[in-house]
């Protein structure tokens, strides 16, 4: 074999090796979709079963509000930013966040609560937020909507 098809062989395997490690994590990345679905399941959960079993089911790590790198967190709509549940940090839960930072320096809980008590109960705020997954700060999207007294939020790494 030439070096030339040598080489070319050698970039086409690099290539293919890449778009499937591409694949491969982005198949455990939630998208917007995925997330807004999630904020909903676990609303209609939480009307259903109440807080006590939603808050449980929330912050269970094999339960069924955390796939790929999607979780459910959430808050009351008071204001007080005490964490209720969170899936993918579990110390969080029952201390108040409300003066929590971002990267960037912003408020992200405020944010958070801000949208989820407004008028309309629902939208999306984007900050700055270290992904477990990667170890790298990437920027962040969360959905968030009020149901009841309730703020459910569920976020994506861009």
């Amino acid at each position: 074999m030439s070096k030339v098809f040598k080489g070319i062989i050698a970039g086409l395997l690099i290539l293919i090796a890449g778009a499937v490690s591409s694949m491969a994590s982005g198949a455990e990345k939630g998208t917007a979709d995925e997330a807004v679905a999630m904020v909903k399941r676990a609303g209609e959960f939480l009307k259903k079963n109440g807080k006590e079993k939603a808050f449980a089911e929330f912050n269970n790590a094999k339960g069924q509000f955390i796939e790929k790198d999607l979780y459910i967190f959430t808050f009351l709509a008071n204001g007080d930013g005490i964490e209720q549940a969170n899936g993918a940090n579990p110390k969080l839960v029952g201390k108040n966040v409300l003066d929590m930072r971002d990267a960037n320096g912003a408020y992200l809980i405020k944010d958070i609560l801000a949208v989820g008590m407004s008028k309309e109960g629902k939208g999306w705020v984007d900050y700055k937020w270290p992904n477990p997954k990667t170890g790298t700060l990437d920027s962040k999207r969360t959905y968030v909507e009020r149901v009841d007294d309730v703020v459910i939020g569920c976020g994506i790494y861009k």
